[in-house]
């Protein structure tokens, strides 16, 4: 099945897990994968694999990916799609259980402002246990506000810098940087 019809057969399916009207854009990957430090890195909610071919295509080896994908559709496409990437059926609040700190870098598809705090910070937390020192959690929103309200960064003990506006994109997103502050 190709990519465009599997998404939108999980859009249909199950409209609120995927919560985006079309994928991620080439543009949008690119953009995220930039500059990610040597090493290891997780992505979240990876859906039909955009994210995760830009991650590859900048260098990161398949044997340091791990991916954490909800969906058993998405998940069986990328590991056929991706060989030698690790893909965890599970959500991303399940990464500590899975990887090793040390993580260079966390790269998210998720939509956090649609979802819950307590799940919003779950999944950040996650992703800041297995960060290693001067680790970054890039995350993009199609809002006009950072995906982590500042009440939350400031509880989690993080600092942000908004990158870019990637207008390539349905519909257009930008991209945040995390770290600890």
């Amino acid at each position: 099945m190709s990519e465009t019809r599997l998404f939108l057969r999980q859009l249909i399916t199950q409209p609120r897990q995927v919560s985006a009207i079309a994928p991620s854009s080439r543009a949008l990957a690119r953009a995220m994968a930039r500059n990610l430090p040597p090493g290891r890195v997780v992505e979240f909610g990876p859906g039909t694999g955009r994210l995760t071919e830009a991650i590859l295509a900048a260098g990161v080896a398949p044997e340091d990916l791990t991916l954490f994908e909800m969906n058993p559709d998405f998940s069986d496409h990328l590991r056929r799609r991706f060989p030698g990437v690790t893909v965890i059926l599970g959500g991303a609040e399940t990464a500590p259980q899975h990887v090793a700190p040390g993580v260079g870098a966390v790269i998210s598809g998720l939509p956090l402002l649609s979802m819950p705090v307590v799940v919003r910070k779950a999944i950040v937390g996650a992703a800041f246990s297995v960060l290693g020192p001067g680790g970054r959690f890039i995350q993009f929103t199609y809002g006009p506000q950072s995906p982590l309200p500042e009440v939350e960064r400031a509880e989690m003990g993080l600092a942000v810098e908004r990158g870019e506006k990637v207008w390539l994109n349905l519909p257009p997103a930008t991209i945040y940087r995390f770290r600890r502050a």
